[in-house]
């Protein structure tokens, strides 16, 4: 591939702008988002450099020069938040990967961009505020009604059932419509019952009404752009681009949903056993599952104590 190191940064950010918008088909928030933090980037880059920012300029950038930028807009009269800055550097590391990626760029100078010197909180579970917000984002991350659909509802499922990426991506036709409690068999073959609050059934309504794609039988529930599985791969980019898009820290993950569950569960009153039954966690057998579970008291602590399902 040939490598254009003079092209300008202006015209190497229409080819991402277009890029997002065109093929990823991100939201126009996330893409005036990724133009604003970028054009804040280049134009820092023009003085720091001392001249005309191009993509061998770019290429040519270490993780320091990032850092200089950083302390820049971490200071002055309107200072940056740590989550406002990380949402730039998460939206400096997109444009490189996109440079590299499509516009044959090589920029290892930049490999040490995912470790910004910058005061980090440590990993934690995302808060209900943040819960809400990436629910609420997902459904506005594309242009594309049946994927926005998609995204909200998996989200919604992750943090609102505590399953895992694997258990969701499971889910088949047959499962559908979801119920008050869906059994899902998650490590070692154990079998649980998860209740399902209605937000969730809500927001699984909406994907199944909008999505082009049959949803039945044994095929998954959540398809891909082309109508494939959706694969894990696609789901932890989706709360990449969530996470830059809303500020939130590399621990916000899929994942992290699932802690988030039990974490806010607990914090709202739920009984911590409850809460490992819910999880399915190994130390519970699959007979176990179904022999001491109440369901109608399981309902009760969830109804009582999950943000959501207070909410919807």
């Amino acid at each position: 591939m040939a490598v254009a190191l003079d092209l300008s940064a202006e015209e190497a950010l229409s080819r991402f702008v277009t890029h997002i918008r065109d093929e990823r088909r991100l939201s126009p928030k996330t893409v005036d988002a990724y133009l604003s933090d970028l054009s804040a980037f280049f134009a820092f880059l023009r003085d720091h450099l001392g001249g005309p920012v191009t993509l061998g300029a770019v290429a040519r950038l270490e993780a320091r020069d990032v850092r200089a930028y950083l302390a820049r807009r971490r200071s002055g009269p309107d200072p940056l938040s740590t989550r406002s800055l990380s949402r730039q550097v998460s939206s400096i590391r997109a444009f490189v990967r996109f440079a590299v990626r499509r516009l044959g760029v090589k920029a290892d100078g930049l490999n040490d961009l995912r470790a910004p010197r910058f005061a980090r909180s440590k990993p934690r579970p995302v808060s209900p505020a943040a819960a809400r917000e990436l629910i609420e984002a997902a459904s506005d991350q594309t242009v594309t009604q049946w994927i926005a659909a998609r995204d909200a509802a998996l989200i919604t499922l992750l943090y609102g059932a505590g399953l895992r990426i694997s258990e969701a991506l499971s889910l088949t036709g047959a499962d559908l419509p979801l119920g008050e409690a869906i059994r899902v068999t998650g490590k070692g073959g154990k079998a649980r019952v998860v209740p399902v609050l209605k937000a969730a059934r809500d927001a699984v309504a909406d994907y199944e009404n909008k999505c082009p794609y049959a949803l039945d039988g044994e095929q998954p529930v959540f398809r891909g752009a082309r109508g494939g599985p959706l694969n894990p791969r696609q789901a932890q980019r989706l709360m990449q681009n969530l996470r830059g898009q809303l500020g939130l820290p590399d621990s916000a993950t899929p994942h992290a949903l699932r802690h988030a569950f039990a974490t806010h569960l607990l914090a709202g009153g739920g009984d911590l056993r409850t809460i490992q039954e819910l999880l399915g966690h190994a130390s519970l057998s699959t007979t176990q599952v179904y022999a001491e579970i109440d369901a109608a008291g399981l309902m009760s602590v969830y109804d009582r104590a999950h943000p959501r399902a207070r909410k919807g």
